[in-house]
């Protein structure tokens, strides 16, 4: 595959769209840290066992009690 696709990088004459070549593979490259504080890490925590224990609310229950609050 990567034969194939090197291949026809090597063809292409539009520069446009070697940019976004170039864009799409640089931002696969790089790798970004987060970095959680105590207060975040916790509200994940809770999340996960929410969902673990099944505590959800499918988007459109969502949406329906959203549009409560907004009348």
């Amino acid at each position: 595959m990567k034969s194939r696709i090197t291949e026809r990088i090597m063809l292409l004459q539009d520069e446009d769209l070697l940019e976004v070549i170039e864009t799409i593979l640089n931002s696969d490259v790089t790798e970004e840290r987060v970095h959680l504080n105590s207060y975040q890490i916790k509200m994940l925590e809770m999340s996960e066992k929410d969902i673990a224990n099944g505590n959800l609310i499918s988007e459109s229950d969502l949406r329906k009690d959203d549009s409560k609050w907004m009348d």
